[in-house]
């Protein structure tokens, strides 16, 4: 290719190196932020990746329902806990082989070297001993688990056992928890499409397109830093006779090189992170590094998109330099945006609420929506900056308001690129605000065991229970209830029996003493009764405190390297200014307005933004409430990020300081 070859890539790289001090420095904050951009790109990745490899190490235990003809084995799942720890427990027995039908025997179960035997007992490593059971026969492999310290057991049964031809009923609060006996052609299972394991996958998807986002404006405004340095010197090559060609060919070497430079910083990033990355407890406890890890094609095709974009971002703002050079060097003011972005936005906003009032929406809709929201904002930033400064112009009564009002009108684009993260990140901050999930609360004593039995059997069992206690040496009291809070059906025709505990301490003896009286079932408490959605619960919010970390991080990076690499860009103005008598104080208070005023005003508008967009969603099935703790987030949030917006700004002083201090006549 003529435009990228030799003489390009070697005039392009001679520029870079010979820009002086601050031309480096330059560069390197463009490095700095595609980084940044790379490194929670793949972290966002990684952990949709391991959702779904989580969800493919358990797919197993979801038994997919064969013909009998063509059965080999039938497995049932049920939970018990430990210390208030989930225990799932996989019972399988082999069939019978019938040599007419030429069936094989059964596979083994994934993290196992053979199918169990009737009797035997295979652990995690987390668990070490099922309660009831005497010993343990072997440790499950990595191939069964979802996760590090999961723990799951798998007992070996003959077919005819009671625990494995009694059906079990089941609990709409415990998906997953328990599943009738099931005949099997092998252990392969089937993906379940609702539950648990689905929201946690639908909350990544959310969390993560409200994080991508930013970092997509990050990487993209990487390459308009310095802008206005790189493209006067685009635009003196042009005026000597350069070939537009040549020009975009420059300008595309330039951002590949840097965004390339910064992307494999990136991924260095992303794997010197991964082991703490993996220590995050999510649904229960930590990863496996290997489900985090993206792989070499991710990895490369991550790694070509962020020089891509970056490269694409900069080729978008070279038609001024090919087109109008002169313009460039004798620093014209660009034309004023169109007030049709506003309509635009109104436009997204209107067509979101008709979407999400009153009706559901499925994840994608909500990311969707979002998405769509998020670009409405990028598009009528730039217009709000201008609109502010014309405002700020007309109304300005001291020089300080007067030189930010000129820059936001002079320059919208560079503003908006400053305050962009913080404005994203502020929308985010609305949208979790009005969100609250709550788990469902105990149905009952959480130091009272309850488990269903047919009404007939009620006496024995009854009985059983007592016996049981007195020979553990527990303290109890034994009664019946007709309370849903084991796996009955609801049909009226079982009972729970209770053994309400004296000594809460002695709980988990008591569950092993009454393990095994009811067929593939195990006692729980109260408390045991959706556990699930009290985990989702705390994942939740923990989930909206890194989303909320994740993008007041990127909004003050990208701040900070934005107000240095601006203090850069305009260091031959702000050098004639100070030779003319601004005094320094003067130029820096200009500085600092021009970008916490914008970004006050807009993240403002974003976070009103974002409790429009979660309004419908969070209304639609009860009485609009506000979140006490959502709302005290909210606020914390705004503070840090402020504060964080205002540090930013003020860290880039020094080197304003520096600019004024070595101007010239000819800064340049």
């Amino acid at each position: 290719m003529r435009t990228l070859n030799r003489t390009t890539w070697t005039l392009t790289w001679r520029l870079l190196r010979g820009g002086g001090r601050h031309g480096s420095l330059a560069v390197g904050l463009s490095v700095a932020a595609s980084a940044l951009c790379t490194t929670l790109l793949f972290l966002c990745v990684g952990a949709n990746l391991g959702f779904a490899a989580r969800a493919a190490h358990t797919d197993w235990r979801t038994p997919a329902k064969t013909d009998p003809a063509h059965a080999v084995a039938v497995q049932a799942v049920a939970t018990t806990f430990i210390n208030g720890e989930p225990v799932t427990v996989i019972d399988i027995a082999a069939l019978p082989s019938n040599p007419t039908k030429q069936t094989k025997p059964p596979a083994p179960p994934p993290g196992m070297p053979r199918f169990p035997r009737p009797g035997e007992v295979w652990t995690s490593p987390a668990l070490g001993k099922l309660p009831g059971s005497t010993t343990t026969t072997g440790t499950l492999g990595r191939a069964a688990l979802a996760r590090p310290g999961e723990k799951v057991a798998v007992v070996g049964y003959r077919a005819n056992d009671p625990t494995m031809t009694t059906k079990r009923g089941t609990d709409p609060r415990r998906p997953g928890d328990i599943v009738t006996p099931t005949p099997v052609a092998d252990f392969t299972g089937t993906r379940t499409t609702d539950g648990i394991a689905s929201q946690y996958q639908a909350l990544a998807k959310l969390a993560t397109v409200l994080v991508i986002i930013p970092l997509l404006v990050l990487g993209a405004s990487s390459a308009r830093l310095s802008v206005s340095r790189r493209d006067t010197r685009l635009a003196l090559l042009r005026l000597l006779g350069a070939a537009p060609r040549r020009i975009a060919g420059m300008a595309a070497a330039e951002a590949a090189l840097t965004s390339a430079a910064g992307a494999a910083a990136g991924a260095v990033g992303y794997a010197a992170l991964l082991p703490l990355a993996s220590k995050v407890p999510v649904a229960g406890g930590s990863w496996y590094v290997s489900d985090l890890w993206v792989g070499t094609p991710v990895l490369l095709a991550v790694l070509a998109g962020v020089v891509l974009m970056v490269t694409i971002s900069a080729l978008a703002g070279l038609r001024q330099v090919v087109v109008g050079p002169l313009g460039v060097v004798r620093r014209s003011r660009a034309a004023r945006l169109n007030a049709v972005r506003a309509l635009l936005f109104v436009a997204v906003l209107v067509g979101y609420w008709q979407l999400s009032a009153g009706r559901p929406m499925d994840i994608d809709a909500v990311v969707y929506c979002c998405a769509a929201v998020f670009a409405a904002l990028s598009v009528i930033g730039p217009w709000a900056v201008g609109t502010l400064g014309a405002l700020l112009t007309t109304l300005a009564r001291r020089p300080t308001t007067l030189l930010a009002g000129r820059r936001l009108l002079d320059d919208p684009k560079s503003v908006w690129r400053a305050v962009s993260g913080l404005t994203l990140a502020g929308f985010v901050a609305g949208f979790f605000a009005l969100f609250s999930i709550a788990g469902g609360t105990p149905w009952s004593s959480p130091d009272q065991l309850s488990l269903s039995v047919p009404k007939a059997q009620v006496a024995a069992v009854r009985q059983q229970f007592g016996v049981r206690l007195k020979q553990a040496h527990i303290k109890a009291t034994v009664g019946t209830t007709t309370t849903w809070v084991a796996t009955g059906t609801g049909t009226g025709d079982e009972r729970q029996i209770t053994a309400t505990i004296a000594n809460p301490r002695q709980l988990d003896r008591a569950r092993t003493a009454l393990t095994g009286l009811a067929p593939g079932q195990f006692p729980i408490t109260g408390t045991d009764i959706d556990w699930q959605s009290r985990r989702f619960d705390h994942d939740f919010h923990l989930s909206t405190l890194a989303v909320l970390g994740a993008s007041f991080t990127v909004a003050i990076a990208s701040t900070g390297i934005t107000a240095a690499s601006s203090v850069l860009d305009r260091r031959r103005t702000y050098g004639l200014l100070h030779l003319a008598g601004t005094p320094l104080r003067v130029l820096d208070t200009a500085r600092r307005t021009e970008s916490v005023l914008p970004g006050t005003v807009l993240t403002t508008g974003a976070l009103l933004t974002g409790l429009f967009c979660a309004a419908p969603l969070t209304f639609a099935g009860g009485t609009p409430h506000v979140d006490g703790p959502g709302v005290a987030l909210l606020a914390a949030c705004l503070t840090l990020g402020f504060v964080g917006l205002a540090g930013a700004s003020a860290a880039s002083r020094p080197l304003l300081r520096e600019v004024v201090r070595g101007a010239g006549p000819r800064p340049d």
